[in-house]
């Protein structure tokens, strides 16, 4: 269960990652940076689903 401590921060280097790329994209005009911008939502919501997905997991195992 240690691993969970540090997969949610993947999430969060890829959600930067993508705005980063979608920033890149949107100066030279190319057109699917609103997908990298997307992509980098969805990253940053998984990043606060995980954390609370972890913060309950050790809850639970905190009150048994």
């Amino acid at each position: 269960m240690k691993y969970l401590q540090f997969t949610q921060y993947i999430y969060l280097i890829f959600a930067v990652f993508f705005v980063y790329d979608g920033f890149s994209k949107m100066n030279v005009s190319e057109e699917p940076y609103l997908l990298s911008f997307g992509i980098g939502a969805v990253c940053l919501f998984m990043f606060f689903f995980r954390r609370n997905f972890f913060n309950k997991a050790k809850n639970r195992s905190n009150n048994s």
